[in-house]
């Protein structure tokens, strides 16, 4: 294992800088998810730690030795890509010991380093298979075992799951789960999808536009997001907005002229006449008596658009405040199209953002 440490490292193509100066610590054995928006610079950055990419400025430590100037096959990282990187000739075994046999290793050495690997990830019934008559699920458990018999120092995944329908994207972020507990080794790991970052990380690092402009556990980023970017990638489904001003004695007067009652911390630090963006997650609105409300409340009316019944909860869309609002209805009932709901806001649990700087306030 080792710590891995970013110093003001910054990535640029010609003129242009891609990833700006950033600084980052991840400890040993911890898992580390990079996400954000396509383009915001979490490949590259897992690149540059690779060795893949070229470090424009700045350092990176892994673990007390900076390796800006290391070859990738010195650095004892192993990366596990998103195509899977497979040779189609060889079978699964030779697959896995191929980096080893390039390495000199003895031959007893990879046989056992490979049963270990295959023995983790159970693939013990299809080591003289080709990749060619593997599933994609089975592809990806290779291609994580190479990485494991490498007995790297950090793990690096580069959107693993992205090429796996859904249901395999669910089975495999459980095997990435039970690997890490298993070998508990340092991962960095680049995903788009938020789902895969709240269920696999210790941390979560969101970037945007190569800055990073959050880092924190994810239930300290699913409630208590920095910004209004992070508020809106951060959460299934996205947060719902309205714009509003905050009035006297902790009223929140709407663009749409509702006026909501802030719970009494809330109103307590942010100032009369701040412009701000509300916002409301689908969780902390309820319909009449199917979902959960705090002692803090303020009610509002809507006409339903649609509803999305998932079992033993629905999705009800509904236009609030000149946009599309959601929210989650626990033991459902049917609801027409046009039906005017009323609707609980939990105002302890509501966010508000700087309409200029987009900051939570």
């Amino acid at each position: 294992m080792a710590t891995v440490t970013l110093e003001k490292v910054v990535k640029r193509y010609g003129p242009i800088d891609v990833v700006h100066g950033i600084d980052l610590e991840i400890g040993h054995g911890e898992f580390v998810v990079l996400v954000g928006p396509s383009g915001c610079g979490k490949s590259t950055t897992l690149r540059m730690i690779a060795g893949l990419e070229e470090i424009s400025g700045g350092a990176v430590k892994i673990g007390e030795n900076i390796v800006n100037d290391l070859p990738p096959r010195d650095r004892n990282v192993s990366m596990v890509f998103q195509n899977y990187a497979l040779y189609p000739h060889m079978t699964v075994a030779e697959n896995l010991g191929f980096s080893l046999k390039i390495a000199k290793r003895s031959k007893d050495d990879i046989e056992k380093r490979v049963a270990e690997a295959a023995a983790i990830l159970g693939l013990g019934d299809l080591m003289e298979r080709l990749p060619g008559q593997l599933s994609g699920g089975q592809r990806q458990r290779v291609a994580m075992g190479r990485a494991i018999v490498r007995h790297p120092d950090v793990f690096l995944f580069d959107e693993p799951l992205s090429n796996l329908d859904a249901k395999l994207r669910t089975q495999m972020r459980t095997e990435i789960k039970k690997l890490h507990q298993k070998v508990k080794t340092t991962v960095i790991y680049v995903t788009h999808d938020q789902i895969e970052a709240m269920t696999l990380a210790d941390r979560i690092v969101i970037m945007r536009g190569g800055h990073i402009v959050q880092v924190g556990t994810p239930m300290d980023i699913f409630h208590n997001p920095a910004n209004l970017f992070v508020a809106q990638f951060i959460g299934s489904p996205p947060m719902n907005l309205a714009e509003g001003i905050v009035g006297s004695n902790g009223k929140l007067t709407l663009a749409n002229g509702d006026v909501l009652t802030l719970a009494p911390d809330m109103a307590a630090r942010v100032p009369e006449g701040t412009a701000v963006t509300l916002g409301v997650r689908a969780e902390d609105l309820a319909i009449d008596g199917h979902g959960r409300i705090g002692s803090h409340i303020s009610t509002i009316k809507a006409a339903v658009n649609l509803t999305e019944p998932l079992g033993n909860e629905s999705l009800v869309f509904f236009e609030y405040g000149g946009s599309e609002w959601v929210t989650r209805m626990f033991n459902p009932r049917d609801i027409a199209p046009g039906e005017t709901i009323t609707l609980h806001v939990n105002m302890e649990s509501i966010h508000l953002f700087d309409k200029t700087t987009e900051k939570r306030l």
